[in-house]
């Protein structure tokens, strides 16, 4: 499908008539290039149209770069907000009749099988320079169908009063999170709906071979208190204390606690971990394609990418010529696995997994 595979991140060696023809390209080109300086200049001048988007990182951040790129370019934005698993069904049910444009954010594995099933449109844009090797990295992986959005790793957060009202030790590591005191005190995501999800069940799988990450999850489900939908709930499950431990990516919970002042605290594993890669891409036979390409330049440019941190969403952006927020957490001392995002990415991968999953672990008794 995709050549070549992600070595991994920079950081980590785990991760890296013919006179008429020829004025309409002149044309054509001039309107390119003013495009782009619009998107990364200010002023930027106001347009009419409209751009149906779906967005699948966290809500208010969705809203806020609606809003903002509404107001900057005057272009409306209509936009769902929906987990990649549902987002990507939703394009896939709609391939015949595109009422999507443009999908942004979430983990990037159901976007390579978007890709793979036709549903998207190449685009490279040529302000790659600015934005970080992983993220060029995609582009090439996937031929330019996607792009790297921003990245995070995955970890544990847990809320320090409810561990220390039941006594409960914090979890460092995977293995920790089997202890039988845990019971009922575990929430993670639905692998089915949610990327981040899936994520953590091709991380696992890689890290401890199929078998045995599968042993690990019949065991680990036994602790389980919910799998929810979304990969976004467990943060505010567990800063709320409606649970004691949440498995999610890091940025969430450590925005609980430097934000929102939550007693929250975080961990990578010990014995390693996956990450995300988030995606963006153009939708095949979008309707509003020029505008459509607007929100993908400014979502990816200095204004759009500081927008998440605005918005509390703390991931790495993948656009280097700005000083990122302060609060985003480093994970240059995270212990990343080689995640094979080529592999895992493909649909027939990613369905015989979650069919295993279903089968062995979510319709066993907790």
């Amino acid at each position: 499908m995709f050549p070549g595979t992600m070595a991994g991140l920079n950081h980590s060696p785990a991760l890296q008539g013919p006179h008429f023809a020829m004025k309409h390209r002149l044309f054509s080109a001039l309107l390119g290039a003013s495009a782009v300086l619009a998107t990364f200049s200010a002023p930027v001048h106001a347009q009419s149209g409209t751009v149906n988007a779906i967005c699948s990182t966290d809500g208010p951040w969705c809203e806020l770069a609606a809003k903002e790129f509404t107001r900057q370019t005057g272009i409306k934005v209509l936009q769902a907000h929906k987990p990649t698993g549902e987002a990507q069904a939703q394009i896939r049910a709609e391939a015949a009749n595109p009422k999507t444009d443009i999908w942004w954010g979430g983990t990037g594995d159901p976007y390579y099988q978007a890709a793979e099933m036709g549903l998207l449109d190449a685009y490279r844009p040529d302000y790659l320079k600015d934005l970080h090797s992983w993220s060029v990295r995609q582009y090439a992986m996937s031929q330019n169908y996607v792009g790297g959005f921003y990245t995070s790793a995955i970890g544990f957060g847990w809320n320090e009063e409810v561990l220390k009202k039941k006594n409960l030790p914090p979890p460092k590591c995977w293995k920790d999170l089997l202890d039988p005191r845990y019971k009922g005190e575990i929430e993670t995501s639905n692998p089915g709906s949610s990327g981040t999800g899936y994520t953590i069940l091709a991380g696992l799988v890689q890290l401890m071979g199929e078998d045995q990450a599968y042993a690990y999850l019949r065991q680990l489900n036994r602790n389980i208190t919910q799998y929810t939908r979304s990969g976004q709930a467990q943060a505010r499950s567990v800063a709320k204390g409606e649970v004691g431990i949440g498995v999610s990516f890091i940025f969430g919970f450590d925005n609980e606690r430097i934000t929102n002042k939550f007693p929250v605290q975080s961990a990578a594993p010990c014995e390693g971990t996956s990450y995300e890669v988030g995606g963006i891409a153009l939708i095949k036979g979008a309707r509003n394609k020029e505008a459509a390409k607007r929100y993908y330049d400014w979502l990816m440019s200095p204004a759009g990418q500081q927008i998440g941190a605005q918005a509390n969403s703390l991931q790495v952006p993948a656009n280097k010529t700005f000083k990122p927020d302060p609060r985003i957490p480093s994970i240059d001392n995270v212990r990343l696995i080689k995640y094979d995002f080529e592999k895992y990415g493909k649909s027939a991968e990613r369905k015989r997994l979650i069919e295993r999953w279903v089968k062995e672990v979510e319709s066993q008794p907790r």
